[in-house]
């Protein structure tokens, strides 16, 4: 993991204050608003912002957010629920690889241009770095490819080689329930214009998802509220 910029550095420059971009950058990777929706809502408390302004420090913050609470993740159970949902980029489908544990954690997620065993091998890769272990079960759906990629990561070792394979469309309804939270957001948003953009947009939503899932040991940050912390809540945690 990158070394964490100081956070006085960080906000050095801006022309509005740290809670202002952090209550916007929270707000729109949370609630069901767009650009133009928070460009309203901060005019009623006498800021005036454009929509661009906002989405340049959702994409500049947004990854700074991410590190600062992952440093603070707990590892999911070993049997995932794989699937793959689509979102929508410059008019063409991308496709996003998610999996969750046997109790609903979020194990990670992966966008990617393309639906394929080798899209399917980097996801599973960069689950298991995030996870620090290998799965002991991975369920899919019948999709040949994903089915492809777990069988020769079991045979190059990038798996286990133990690792069970099983597809069941009953099982993977887990993941499926899951999606939904993430779609409700997306559609809001109405596509968008690059794969960078969506992933960074993407992967605050999945923060909040993950937060409000409670996969964070806050017990090492001094929190008025532990119950519902939000984005800004260990920014200044060292």
């Amino acid at each position: 993991m990158s070394k964490l910029k100081d956070l006085e550095w960080l906000f050095n420059g801006r022309h509005f204050d740290r809670e202002v971009i952090v209550l916007c950058v929270r707000w729109y990777v949370r609630c069901k608003l767009c650009l133009r929706d928070l460009v309203e809502m901060m005019a009623e408390r006498g800021l005036s912002l454009a929509h661009a302004t906002i989405l340049r420090w959702v994409k500049r913050y947004t990854p700074e957010f991410v590190k600062r609470w992952n440093r603070l993740a707990t590892t999911a159970g070993r049997s995932w629920r794989v699937d793959e949902t689509y979102v929508k980029i410059r008019g063409k489908w991308a496709y996003l690889y998610r999996a969750v544990d046997v109790g609903g954690k979020t194990i990670d997620f992966r966008l990617s241009a393309r639906r394929d065993a080798a899209a399917a091998k980097a996801f599973f890769t960069k689950a298991i770095r995030t996870q620090g272990r290998t799965p002991d079960t991975i369920t899919l759906d019948g999709y040949a490819a994903s089915h492809r990629a777990v069988r020769e990561m079991n045979t190059d070792g990038s798996l286990s080689g133990r690792t069970k394979l099983r597809s069941s469309k009953y099982l993977n309804n887990l993941i499926e329930q899951d999606h939904r939270h993430i779609k409700s957001r997306l559609n809001v948003m109405l596509g968008f214009k690059r794969l960078r953009n969506a992933a960074i947009i993407l992967s605050g939503i999945e923060l909040m998802h993950r937060i409000r899932k409670g996969q964070f040991d806050l017990t090492s940050v001094h929190l008025k509220d532990t119950t519902s912390p939000g984005l800004d809540g260990v920014l200044s945690a060292r």
